[in-house]
């Protein structure tokens, strides 16, 4: 009964240091996931600021360009009005000889 003992005994004692050897290779992969999770965050986090940056700027291109057409469009109304102008201003003064 004592070899019995002693062969159970050891291996449960190998199955004990099986199973410690097994958590703490486990742990270090589970602290090494935690890491790549945290670098992957700090990384995902800067894409969402430079995603938004770039939205931003975007935005203002498209308001830019929107108020640039304004502006030649206005230039262009502006040259209409004023030959409008001087061909009533030449009517007038036909009008008065």
């Amino acid at each position: 009964m004592n070899v019995d003992s002693s062969h159970i005994s050891d291996s449960i004692k190998q199955k004990v240091q099986t199973l410690v050897f097994m958590y703490e290779r486990i742990k270090q992969e589970n602290e090494l996931l935690k890491a790549q999770k945290a670098q992957l965050e700090v990384t995902l986090k800067a894409k969402e600021l430079a995603y938004n940056e770039l939205e931003e700027r975007y935005s203002r291109l498209k308001l830019a360009k929107v108020l640039k057409a304004s502006d030649s469009d206005m230039h262009e109304a502006k040259i209409k009005v004023n030959r409008i102008v001087r061909e009533i201003d030449r009517c007038i003064a036909l009008l008065n000889k």
